[in-house]
């Protein structure tokens, strides 16, 4: 039961994913991959919430099989992280490559946080 969890979670995070980075990118006219940063930083701070709901025992941990593994698990995509900054790099914007490495593990694992303190203030 718990696969179907995160498949069910998995359709809806892939079209997300899709369709938020589109959006963002369309938005922008840059090198910069936006569209894959927006979607990272958003699934983590999401992740990061929903993880701070589980531990202060406010939220199922089977809502943390749909929503964490199968909607910010597809919403999030570290292979398009680095297969865009691997091509940056290769077209000769390593100052973009660097900052986009830069900025969204920062800015990712700031999410997390962010997320999981917002969490413990709402339900702890």
């Amino acid at each position: 039961m718990n696969w179907l969890l995160v498949v069910v979670g998995a359709m809806v995070g892939a079209p997300l994913r899709y369709l938020i980075g589109r959006a963002v990118e369309a938005r922008n006219d840059t090198l910069f991959p936006w569209g894959t940063f927006t979607v990272n930083v958003a699934g983590c701070l999401v992740f990061g919430l929903l993880t701070g709901a589980v531990t202060y025992g406010d939220a199922p941990s089977s809502v943390r099989l749909l929503v964490g593994a199968g909607v910010c698990g597809t919403l999030t995509t570290y292979s398009a992280f680095s297969y865009e900054t691997v091509r940056l790099a290769e077209i000769g914007a390593r100052l973009y490559a660097v900052a986009n490495v830069l900025a969204s593990v920062a800015s990712a694992i700031g999410a997390a946080f962010i997320g999981a303190a917002l969490a413990e203030a709402m339900w702890a």
